[in-house]
């Protein structure tokens, strides 16, 4: 089991960690840093330093799966390819010193946020979602077409107006109870736990969006900075692709 301490801190970007586990997928720590792939948000790169000195560069970040393909509780740090000999320095018990690449991570933050502001500008059911470093996408389950100014317009109003985002959770029965927070169709709450982590937009008098949501986001909309909508594609009878980008 790796502890995800990007949950409790979606900013910390250093921890020390201890390798529990290393082969031909990558490498498990004990605790990190790294976001791994889910939910439509890329996997963090990074570093994982070394008692030495040297430095193993880490080029993405996956769940851990068992045998049978199903998901364990193990977040993997996959090195970047040309590194064999730090690779057979690493043993169970070696202790690393792990950072995320923070400007790409950031990145990641400021997109991630932005589309659940465009989840409030289009309250329609999502069947897809692309987070990435360079753009954000997501498919919207809808047959009416969409303005891209517009849209842009209501989301630099939305950054503008500087709402604070808080990380909660509610429980299974309450989720049960309020389906319609789960904007997503094609990825379901992680649950098991008995509660559900959730994130919330605005406060108690204007409420933004709230939904269920694993991924790293900034703690203010202002942070996000100038994001526009790039493309709008019909990508099929029930589908509209909107695609953001930021202008820096």
């Amino acid at each position: 089991m790796t502890q995800d301490l990007f949950r409790q801190d979606a900013y910390r970007q250093q921890c020390d960690a201890t390798v529990t586990g290393i082969d031909e997928h990558g490498i498990v720590l004990d605790c990190t840093v790294f976001y791994p792939l889910g939910g439509g948000q890329a996997g963090d790169a990074g570093t994982l330093t070394l008692a030495d000195g040297s430095t193993l560069h880490i080029a993405d970040t996956r769940k851990g799966k068992d045998a049978e393909g199903r998901p364990t509780a193990a977040i993997v740090h996959l090195p970047a390819p040309g590194q064999e000999a730090l690779l057979a320095a690493l043993a169970v018990g070696t202790p690393v010193s792990t950072r995320i690449d923070w400007a790409r991570r950031h990145r990641l933050m400021r997109f991630h946020t932005a589309t659940h502001l465009l989840c409030h500008l289009v309250p329609v059911p999502v069947n897809g979602c692309s987070i990435t470093p360079d753009y954000a996408r997501m498919d919207l389950h809808m047959t009416d077409p969409l303005d891209k100014d517009l849209l842009t317009q209501g989301l630099a109003r939305l950054v503008a107006e500087s709402h604070p985002l808080t990380v909660g959770a509610i429980s299974d029965a309450e989720l049960d109870a309020n389906p319609a927070l789960v904007k997503s169709m094609s990825v379901a709450p992680p649950r098991g736990s008995g509660t559900v982590r959730t994130i919330r937009i605005g406060n108690d008098t204007v409420l933004i969006d709230l939904q269920p949501c694993g991924g790293t986001h900034v703690t203010n909309t202002a942070e996000i900075g100038r994001v526009v909508v790039t493309k709008i594609e019909k990508k099929s009878a029930t589908t509209r692709r909107v695609v953001l980008g930021f202008v820096d």
